[in-house]
């Protein structure tokens, strides 16, 4: 049975394959029947090139596709390109202004917060005023 899979090209941490008909009973970089194309994940935008007649033939004879070549052929036929990676510091540089109007506002939701405490400061002092008295009562029978 032939199969329609990538082969591992390239140095350490520099992954590129191709796209191949291979016997599907050989291993990952074997010898391989016909190259149908080449795929580079490191590339931006545009990362594959697929002979799209080439896998129509083995298709057709009876190839079956790995999950990852069976997209790329999905992508090459529709000419979809990946989605562009956006970059990060420009709206790093537009939340800077947004920052600055917090920090106004922090000093008056502080102010309500500060007065809270001291409400519940003097509930809890009172429990604890209450405790020493019991605790005299029994000492003192």
């Amino acid at each position: 049975m032939v199969a329609l899979r990538l082969t591992r090209k390239g140095t350490k941490n520099r992954p590129y394959y191709k796209i191949v008909a291979i016997d599907h009973r050989k291993r990952r970089d074997g010898r391989y029947i016909e190259q149908i194309g080449s795929y580079d994940p490191l590339q931006e935008g545009i990362n594959y090139k697929v002979d799209l007649e080439l896998a129509d033939k083995w298709l057709e004879v009876g190839a079956k596709p790995s999950v990852t070549v069976a997209s790329i052929i999905k992508k090459a036929r529709t000419g979809e390109a990946p989605p562009e990676k956006k970059k990060k510091p420009a709206p790093a540089a537009a939340e800077e202004p947004k920052a600055e109007a917090p920090k106004a506002e922090a000093p008056k939701a502080e102010a309500p917060k500060a007065e809270e405490p001291k409400a519940e400061a003097p509930a809890e002092e009172a429990p604890a005023a209450e405790e020493p008295a019991k605790d005299a009562s029994p000492s003192e029978e």
